[in-house]
Parts: C-alpha cells; sequence; structure tokens
C-alpha cells in the first residue's frame, strides 16, 4: 500500500482523519477525562515503542504518511481507548433528557420578538471579530502581543497590521498564510471566507429546508448536499468522514473522533440563539440536535451554552452578565465546562478593570490550561466568558480581549462579536473602523450566499425566528 501523492509526486497528507494523527490526540483526551491512567500510559508506551509519534502540535496531519503496519496499530490503539470507560460520564452527559436533568436551573420557555436591527449587528459582529482574530490563529499569546505591540496596537483596540513591522519579528511570528492576504487593516475588502462564517449560512440553510422540527440527520444530509469536505476541520471532518463510511448520529461524533470536545460544534451555534430572541432554553435544545452529530459532553455544552447566551442577548432584556448566567443555566454545573466558564467569569472580575489588566487575565488561563490543545473547547470557553465579563458590554473591548487572548482566536472573535453586537442592538451602535471594511459583503462556498450582505443576511435570519 503506498500513500495518495499529489501532482508534484509529494505524499497527500489529509489533515485531521489519519489515524497516526488522532491516536496522540485520543491518548490526550483519554489523561483529560480521566480514563484508567495505567491502561492510557500502556497504549501510549506500545504506540511510541512502534515508532508512532506525539500529536501533531499545531496543524492537521504529521509531516509524513505512517506506513501501513504503524496506521493499522493507530487505528487498533483507538478503539482500544474508546473501550475504556471516563468516570466524568455520569456528571458529564451527552444525552439532553440527561444534561436537562442535571440542570437546577433550566430557563423556562419564553418568547421575545426578533428585532431586524438587532440581529444585523449580531452577524457584523460576528464577521468583524472574525476577521480580527484571522491574521493570528494558531500563533502564541507571546507572538500576538509582539506583533500588535510592534505597531503601536497593544493593548489591542484595531485591526492588526503589517504596515511598520520588522521583518524580522514578521519571520519569527508569521500571520496565518490563509488569513494575511484578506484580513489585515490594508487589505480587508468584504468579509472573507471562513468557516466561522461559513456555519451559520449553513444553520440557515438547515432552517429553510427544515424549519425548527430539523434532526440531527436533517443536519448530516445537509452537510453531505451544501459542505465540501475541504471546509471542515477537526471533529467535523471526523464526522464527514464517518458519514462517507455509513456511520449515523451519534455514532458520527464518536468513531475514532478524538476531537469530540473541542470548539467546532460552538463555532455552530449563532443561529440557534439568533432564531430564538428571549428564550435560552429552546435556542440551547436546537444547538444540541445540531451538535450531536459531530461532539459529546463538553463538546456539546459549549453550542448549548453559546446558543443561549446569544438568545438572551437577542432578546434585549439583559446585560452581558445575565447572558453568561443564561448559558450556564443550560450546561451541567458539575461539568468541566462549567468550571470553565466560572474560571473565566472569576478571574475578569478580579482583575484591573484597564485594557492593560486583561493581560494577567490571559496569562492565568494559559497557565490553568496549557495541557489542552488550542483549539479544545474548554480554554477557549474560559476565554471566552472573561472576555465579555471583562468588557462589561462593550463592543471593542469584547472581540479585542477574546482575540488578544490568544487560542482559537477568530472562533471567540466571532462569538464574543455576535454577542456584543446584540446587546448594541443596532448596526449604527457599532464603531464604523469595525464595519465600514466589511463593505456589507460575505464571501463563502455555501451555495446562494456568496458576496450577500449582512442586511440581508439579518432579514433571512428574521424570517428563520422562531
Amino acid at each position: 500500500m503506498t500513500a495518495p501523492a499529489s501532482a508534484d509526486g509529494s505524499a497527500l497528507r489529509l489533515t485531521w482523519v489519519q489515524p497516526e494523527d488522532l491516536i496522540g490526540h485520543e491518548l490526550r483526551q483519554a489523561g483529560q477525562d480521566g480514563r484508567d491512567p495505567g491502561a492510557v500510559h500502556a497504549i501510549a508506551l506500545r504506540w511510541l515503542a512502534a515508532g508512532g509519534r506525539p500529536a501533531p502540535r499545531r496543524a492537521g496531519a504529521s509531516p509524513a504518511p505512517a506506513d501501513p503496519a504503524l496506521r493499522a496499530l493507530a487505528g487498533r490503539l483507538l478503539d482500544e481507548l474508546a473501550a475504556l470507560p471516563s468516570p466524568l460520564a455520569e456528571r458529564e452527559p451527552t444525552a439532553l433528557a440527561a444534561i436537562r436533568a442535571a440542570c437546577p436551573d433550566w430557563p423556562a420557555p419564553r418568547r421575545t420578538p426578533a428585532s431586524l436591527a438587532r440581529l444585523h449587528a449580531g452577524w457584523l459582529g460576528r464577521a468583524a471579530g472574525c476577521v480580527l482574530g484571522k491574521p493570528v490563529e494558531k500563533l502564541p499569546l507571546t507572538g500576538i502581543r509582539a506583533l500588535a505591540r510592534a505597531t503601536g496596537n497593544w493593548p489591542l483596540r484595531t485591526w492588526f497590521t503589517a504596515v511598520g513591522l520588522p521583518r524580522d519579528l514578521a519571520a519569527l511570528h508569521p500571520w496565518n498564510r490563509r488569513s494575511a492576504g484578506n484580513s489585515l487593516a490594508e487589505n480587508i475588502d468584504g468579509a472573507p471566507e471562513d468557516d466561522d462564517l461559513n456555519f451559520p449560512l449553513l444553520g440557515l440553510l438547515l432552517l429553510r429546508r427544515h424549519g425548527h422540527a430539523f434532526t440531527t440527520a436533517d443536519v448530516a444530509a445537509l452537510w453531505l448536499d451544501e459542505l465540501p469536505a475541504g471546509r471542515t476541520f477537526t471533529a467535523e471532518r471526523v464526522a464527514y468522514r464517518n458519514l462517507l463510511a455509513g456511520l449515523e448520529p451519534p455514532a458520527t461524533a464518536t468513531h475514532r473522533n478524538p476531537f469530540r470536545e473541542w470548539i467546532g460544534a460552538q463555532i455552530r451555534a449563532d443561529v440557534h440563539g439568533w432564531t430564538h430572541p428571549g428564550d435560552p432554553a429552546a435556542a440551547a435544545e436546537h444547538a444540541h440536535r445540531d451538535a450531536v452529530l459531530t461532539h459529546t459532553a463538553n463538546g456539546v455544552y459549549g453550542a448549548m451554552f453559546t446558543a443561549a447566551a446569544i438568545a438572551e442577548a437577542a432578546g434585549g432584556r439583559s446585560d452581558v452578565h445575565g447572558c453568561l448566567r443564561a448559558g450556564l443555566a443550560v450546561v451541567p454545573p458539575a461539568s468541566r465546562f462549567a468550571r470553565a466558564v466560572r474560571f473565566g467569569i472569576a478571574t475578569a472580575r478580579a482583575a484591573e478593570p484597564t485594557a492593560f489588566g486583561f493581560d494577567s487575565v490571559a496569562d492565568r488561563l494559559h497557565a490553568r490550561y496549557r495541557d489542552h490543545h488550542w483549539v479544545h473547547v474548554l480554554p477557549n470557553a474560559a476565554l471566552l466568558a472573561a472576555a465579555l465579563t471583562h468588557a462589561d458590554g462593550d463592543f471593542t473591548a469584547s472581540i479585542c480581549r477574546a482575540v488578544s487572548g490568544g487560542w482559537d482566536t477568530d472562533s471567540n472573535g466571532a462569538t464574543a462579536g455576535s454577542l456584543a453586537g446584540l446587546l448594541a442592538g443596532s448596526p449604527q451602535a457599532l464603531p464604523a473602523r469595525w464595519t465600514a471594511p466589511l463593505a456589507n459583503r460575505l464571501s463563502t462556498t455555501v451555495a446562494g450566499f456568496d458576496g450577500i450582505g449582512f442586511d440581508a443576511l439579518a432579514a433571512l435570519t428574521l424570517e428563520a425566528s422562531a
């Protein structure tokens, strides 16, 4: 068996799906969710003794493919790890009924009329926060700070720029190569394509085709119809692969998927909040139905928390702190996710309320979650909660703190911008420096949406609202 080759004869490395690249991530996940340490250590030793490598640090594929025997071993070890029970499973359930039973403050159903202006601000906020975070995605915290300081933009208050950046610093901390050409201050011309913006579009398509009674199978079918596999990452790509292999939900979320507690489901949740203004419970239930295609436990809670918090913001009756409380109300309080959010909030409240004061918040979060991958939902949830708390509802502060804290910068910026935009209430309430470069235009490969304006998206979202 030989690895597939690209046009230039080099081996084709498919990210996020090769067993030899998944095993290191699953070993780390097993340690984090408390599976038998002795058994996990023994499996790790077998993998390393056979010549296996740790998980890729930043990207989704190791430099070279494994030989057939090593790849087969990786598959067997993934299955052995999956068979080990987690002692956290009882207090971190995935089934909706069990989640509700674990939440003593589950919100009562309620309805609030949707506001076109508020939805428009939510879309613009999501896009601005996403674009702000794109050029520094994957960079370490030290790199983000160095790039911003070198251009007089620290504490972060506006777009990143390469203008005036010393060459040696640019080489030491290179911008995200896919984003530098369309997300720096000097070259933003409309909102460029990003998975953090593609998924809300797919969410709209889902509701337009199936209404609010959609099923997880409907989500899967929509992806197969409308989402190119190359536009998926981490848990979404594994679930896509599992669908093509004939697996059905919820097995799509669990089979050889070490990313099932990463951030992917969370970035799909905004639409469920936007379309249930003032009703966090309904928003969380819809987000759950979407999330279980790809995620379990804390990965699902990320989607439910975000949908509920955004629904509360879309209702226009709460401040940012009430929105965070609404999000926590739909998450099992004994879960690691709830603890992460509470830690982020408490850390932000204890810090100096200035922009410079947020540096110490980010430092504490990075120290707490240094053993987690930068796309894992837990550190990012802590950072999102901390950024929103520290910013106290201010739009610019919300997206800048979320991005300046590192990790999944475009995803956190997008979610913070969505919620803060809703709280602002209208596009006119958002600073023009964030909205004008977006030029009321979104690029995407989602059919029927390329070049669409955010005003049109707000109108479509209003139509889809419950």
